[in-house]
C-alpha cells in the first residue's frame, strides 16, 4: 500500500496529540491536527500554544535506573520528538528534567510547521464517528463537554473523572534569597532548587494557617475525587499535622549550607524558564481562594513579599475506562479504527502522556498502511504502563504514573539473592531497555518494508 495515501486524523494538540501526529506523518502518513484552541479554550490553558505545560514544568527524574528514567530512555531510543523539544529547552533542575514552557511549546510548533504531512485544524471536533477513517483521540484531560458525550455515547461506558491541581508561580525577584539556600536534594546534578527552610514553629505556624484556609466553593454538579499522587497541599495537610512534612515539605538530603543543619521542614522552588525569572512552588498544588493562597503562602520564609504570576487553581480531568476499552494497542475494542492516547486513556503525567501518544502515532501509522502493529513488549516501561491502562481492574481503575509497581518483577530466584532495591532496579530496567531495543528494530525493519511496497 502506498503510504502517502494513508490519512489519520488526531484531535487534541497538547502533549500527546502532536507527538502521535508527527510520529505518524514521519512514517509517511498525512494527519489533519485538530485543537479546538483558541476557538474554545479550557478552565485551566493559558495560551492556544501547542504543548502547553498547565500545571508543573518538570518532566520528573533523570536519575539513572528510576522508573521516569527508564521511560524517558525508551522514548529517546524511539526518537520522540517532543522529548527532543524537552531536552532542548531544559532549565537546571537538578536530577529533574524541567523545562522552559514557553520554549518547549515553541520548539513542538516548529516541529509540526515544518512537516509537510501535517495540517493543523483550530476547530472543535464535537464527535467522533467510527466508520470515517482512522482516528487518534488525544484530547487530553480537559476534553470539551461535547467530545466527552461522544465518546460515552460511543464506547457505551460512562467517563470517569478526577480533579488535578496546579501549583503557584512567583516571580524571582520577589523572593527574599537572604532567607533561603540553593540545594539539590542529596547534592543531586546541581544546587538548582530554592529551598525556603522553616523551623518547628514556622512550621506550625504555616500549618494551622494552611488547614483553616478557605478554600473554592464546590459547585453542585461537582465530586472532588483527587488523584492520590497529586493531592492539593491542604488536602494532604488535613490528614495529619506531619504529613505535608513526610511529603512535599519533606527536609531529608536538604541540608542547609549555611548551618549544617537539616531544617525541619522545606518548601522547594523550582525554575520555571531559561530567564530564571520564576519559580514554582513544587507540590504546592491548590483548591485554595486566591486571597488565601497569598495570605498563608506568604508565611513561608524567603516568600514573605512574594508576587504571584499565577495562583494554584483546580480544573477537571476526564478520562476513560482503558481497561474495558482499549487493547494493548491503544485501540478500541468495538470500534478499532479509533486509538486513544495521553490522560484521556488514563496515564497521568507529561512524560507518560507523550509516550502513549508516540506509541499511538506508530500503531496508526502501520494500520493505515495495511500492516498489524506489534504490541510494545509488557517487559518494558512504555508496555508496563500500557498494560496497567489494558489490564487494571475496571472497577476501580485510577490513572498512573510509570512507577517500579507497574514493571515485571524480576524471577523469585534473583529477587532472593539480590537484596539491595537500586540492584533490582538496575536489573529491571537493563531488561526493559533490551526488551525495547529488540521491540524498536523490528519497528523499523517493518517500516522499511511498507515504505517500500508497491501500491496497491
Amino acid at each position: 500500500m502506498n503510504s502517502e495515501n494513508s490519512s489519520i486524523r488526531v484531535l487534541g494538540a497538547g502533549l500527546a496529540g502532536p507527538e502521535a501526529a508527527l510520529q505518524a506523518a514521519r512514517r509517511g502518513c498525512h494527519v489533519d491536527l485538530y485543537e479546538m484552541r483558541p476557538m474554545r479554550s479550557t478552565e485551566a490553558h493559558q495560551t492556544a500554544d501547542f504543548a502547553e505545560l498547565v500545571c508543573s514544568n518538570s518532566l520528573k527524574s533523570e536519575s539513572e535506573h528510576t522508573a521516569p528514567w527508564l521511560l524517558k530512555q525508551e522514548m529517546r531510543r524511539a526518537g520522540s520528538v517532543l522529548l527532543q523539544a524537552a531536552d532542548a529547552s531544559a532549565v537546571p533542575a537538578g536530577h529533574a528534567l524541567a523545562v522552559d514552557r514557553v520554549a518547549f511549546s515553541r520548539l513542538v510548533a516548529q516541529a509540526i510547521a515544518a512537516e509537510s504531512r501535517i495540517t493543523v485544524h483550530r476547530e472543535e471536533v464535537t464527535a467522533l464517528d467510527p466508520t470515517d477513517g482512522w482516528m487518534i483521540v488525544a484530547s487530553g484531560p480537559l476534553t470539551s463537554p461535547a467530545l466527552s458525550a461522544s465518546i460515552a455515547q460511543l464506547t457505551g461506558s460512562e467517563h470517569l473523572a478526577f480533579y488535578d491541581s496546579i501549583s503557584p508561580i512567583v516571580e524571582a525577584e520577589s523572593i527574599d534569597m537572604d532567607r533561603v539556600y540553593m540545594a539539590a536534594r542529596w547534592d543531586k546534578g546541581t544546587a538548582d532548587y530554592i529551598n525556603c527552610p522553616m523551623t518547628p514553629e514556622e512550621y506550625n505556624r504555616f500549618y494551622d494557617a494552611l488547614v483553616t484556609a478557605e478554600s473554592v466553593t464546590e459547585k453542585e454538579w461537582e465530586k472532588l475525587t483527587y488523584f492520590e499522587g497529586c493531592l492539593p497541599i491542604e488536602e494532604l495537610a488535613r490528614r495529619g499535622r506531619d504529613t505535608p512534612r513526610f511529603g512535599p515539605m519533606k527536609p531529608v538530603g536538604l541540608r542547609d549550607p549555611r548551618t549544617g543543619k537539616t531544617p525541619w521542614a522545606v518548601v522547594q522552588l523550582r525554575c520555571e524558564n531559561l530567564r530564571a525569572d520564576s519559580y514554582n512552588l513544587v507540590g504546592f498544588q491548590n483548591h485554595l481562594k486566591y486571597s488565601e493562597q497569598a495570605r498563608v503562602f506568604r508565611l513561608i520564609p524567603g516568600l514573605e513579599n512574594a508576587k504571584f504570576l499565577r495562583y494554584g487553581q483546580i480544573h477537571r480531568n476526564t478520562y476513560i475506562n482503558a481497561p474495558r476499552l482499549l487493547t494493548e494497542t491503544l485501540q478500541l475494542r468495538e470500534h478499532p479504527r479509533i486509538l486513544f492516547a495521553g490522560q484521556i486513556s488514563g496515564v497521568e503525567g507529561y512524560t507518560e502522556s507523550i509516550a502513549t501518544g508516540m506509541l499511538a502515532g506508530i500503531y496508526a501509522a502501520a494500520l493505515a498502511q495495511g500492516a498489524e502493529p506489534e504490541a510494545i513488549p509488557r517487559a518494558t516501561g512504555l508496555g508496563s504502563l500500557v498494560h496497567y491502562i489494558t489490564h487494571a481492574d475496571s472497577k476501580h481503575f485510577q490513572p498512573a504514573n510509570i512507577t517500579f509497581d507497574l514493571l515485571e518483577p524480576l524471577e523469585e530466584e534473583l529477587r532472593r539473592k539480590i537484596r539491595d532495591k537500586r540492584e533490582r532496579h538496575k536489573l529491571q530496567c537493563e531488561r526493559a531497555l533490551a526488551h525495547f531495543d529488540a521491540w524498536w528494530q523490528r519497528q523499523k525493519i517493518t517500516a522499511a518494508s511498507v515504505a517500500s511496497a508497491p501500491v496497491s
